[in-house]
């Protein structure tokens, strides 16, 4: 092509109501029984062919936990030897294409998913993670798309990013792929992400090994069937489900790893990097490690807080999607002055809070991921039912006859320091600790210190000094600070998503900072006009 192509501007993917009368919300209807009506097969991508192994895995709907969506092939040693092969050998021509040839598959898959895979993408991840109408759409449909459509044009601008050029020289800088292949680990709370940290990598050049989680791996086999579709060429990506330690082990022990694109928690992420530092004498060069990670966010509300604006962002924050989001709010900081109208406006909306079978959309909360995540969140429960210090002001009960449900809970504590104020609980549970309006500025000091991670957070006040008081003294208490807003829903190009402390390594998902870990550069300067001579004009003796 004799032109330099200009590639297209991104604008945020509009997001669908699914009201009644609407078709998307007919559409997704239809979508859901179709997908649920039987169990699909599941094969290992490698190479751009299906492998089958002798040993599968069930994938069931967290909401029904008898019904099963799919068997799953699990890789062995073998299989992910054959993965890794596949994307060197994918990432010789792959890594030389120019980036309009690259992103234009990316453009493709984010406008076939705005359209006709969108709902297929959509009721996937409803069924196969307990999603609502809503955070299916906002995170599988919309948050993906943006991902795709963002972040090509921030791979335009990090090769936008050139060196000077004086006279008789010209110099540039080459963005390089890495010199290997990137092991990419994926998380089952969000199908965007799943569909990001593979393709983040592949945008810049590179190839990828994917290792979905495994109770996602139903909605992200069908985001890797539409990026065929859109064109990524065989061995690009390789889809490699199983056994972490399998996969893990393979992977980080072979000598061509050059990153590592992880969401998961903080302890296997720290085991990971671990891992790598054991094996860094052997490798080719120094992996890239960029994790997102854990969380314990909170809502901190000044004595000036608009009561209605807090409490809705408590509820919105805590428990949309069952509180499994990395940004949901898990811990609240209220004033006493305010907390008698702050609670009975979160009781009331509450007391109005379904949960239940996504597939009914007048449910708010489906059920939690699995049998490992209900055990977990129902022994903070009973923790709280029968310890000191704490009060179960809401909810409390779970149940797993059919489904992985946990009730909504709102906990009272007495202790800013007591334990559901300070671990990570990862479901529909917010502690609040109501502390003296006299002491706001020992408050921020508590939040800041309370936990290990510092991934997002949020302030309530319509005073705007306490709103500066809080920026300064949680500066570095969240990745991710919102004011008069709850701490999730980060938009992909209006704010970049990560946390520093035991939360991650803060490289900023949906952003130019994170592509630009993906690249190795090289500075090249050609000097038009060489010197003749040797010796300078110093040397001369008069």
């Amino acid at each position: 092509m004799l032109a330099t192509p200009t590639l297209p501007t991104p604008v945020n993917e509009a997001v669908l109501s699914y009201a009644p009368g609407t078709p998307e919300r007919t559409e997704l209807k239809q979508a859901l029984r179709d997908l649920a009506a039987r169990p699909i097969e599941i094969p290992l991508v490698i190479g751009g062919k299906e492998v089958r192994t002798a040993a599968t895995a069930d994938v069931v709907m967290p909401h029904c936990h008898r019904h099963v969506l799919a068997h799953v092939h699990q890789a062995g040693p073998d299989q992910v030897r054959a993965a890794i092969a596949a994307a060197r050998e994918a990432w010789r021509e792959w890594s030389t294409w120019p980036l309009e040839r690259r992103g234009l598959v990316f453009l493709k898959a984010a406008d076939l998913l705005g359209t006709r895979h969108r709902q297929i993408v959509n009721a996937a991840t409803m069924l196969g993670q307990s999603k609502t109408p809503h955070q299916a759409e906002i995170d599988a449909a919309c948050e993906l798309i943006d991902f795709f459509r963002f972040n090509v044009h921030y791979a335009e601008r990090v090769y936008h990013e050139q060196p000077l050029s004086v006279a008789g020289a010209w110099n540039a800088m080459e963005y390089r792929p890495l010199e290997g292949f990137v092991y990419a680990i994926t998380p089952f709370n969000f199908t965007s992400i799943g569909g990001n940290l593979p393709t983040a990598p592949a945008i810049m050049g590179n190839a990828v090994v994917w290792k979905p989680a495994a109770t996602a791996v139903f909605s992200n086999y069908f985001v890797l069937k539409l990026l065929e579709e859109a064109g990524l060429p065989p061995g690009v990506i390789n889809f490699v489900p199983g056994p972490s330690t399998v996969v893990s082990d393979a992977l980080l022990g072979d000598r061509y790893l050059a990153g590592i694109h992880f969401t998961g928690s903080t302890e296997v992420f720290q085991l990971l990097w671990k891992r790598a530092a054991e094996h860094l004498t052997e490798y080719a060069g120094y992996p890239r490690l960029v994790g997102e990670t854990g969380g314990k966010d909170f809502i901190v509300a000044h004595a000036s807080a608009d009561v209605d604006a807090l409490a809705v962002a408590m509820v919105r924050g805590a428990y949309e999607y069952q509180g499994q989001k990395c940004s949901a709010a898990s811990r609240a900081y209220v004033p006493d002055a305010l907390w008698p109208r702050v609670r009975e406006r979160v009781l009331g909306m509450l007391a109005d809070v379904r949960v239940g079978d996504p597939a009914d959309f007048r449910n708010f909360m489906g059920a939690v991921i699995d049998r490992k995540a209900f055990d977990k969140i129902s022994g903070y429960l009973a923790s709280a039912k029968t310890g000191a210090g704490a009060a179960i002001l809401f909810g409390g009960g779970a149940d797993d006859r059919d489904g992985y449900f946990i009730e909504p809970t709102l906990i009272q504590v007495d202790d800013a320091g007591y334990r559901t104020m300070c671990e990570e609980i990862f479901g529909p549970v917010l502690s609040v600790y109501v502390y003296p309006e006299a002491r706001w500025a020992d408050t921020l000091a508590v939040v800041d210190r309370t936990s290990p991670y510092a991934l997002t957070g949020a302030i309530f006040a319509q005073d705007r000094r306490a709103v500066a008081e809080a920026q300064q003294a949680l500066r570095y208490a969240a990745g991710n600070f919102y004011v008069n807003d709850k701490p999730t829903g980060a938009v992909v190009g209006q704010q970049p998503f990560g946390g520093a402390r035991a939360s991650g390594t803060n490289d900023k998902a949906g952003s130019l900072l994170n592509l630009i870990r993906w690249t190795s550069p090289r500075a090249i300067k050609e000097n038009l006009v060489p010197p003749r001579q040797w010796a300078y004009p110093f040397m001369a003796e008069r």
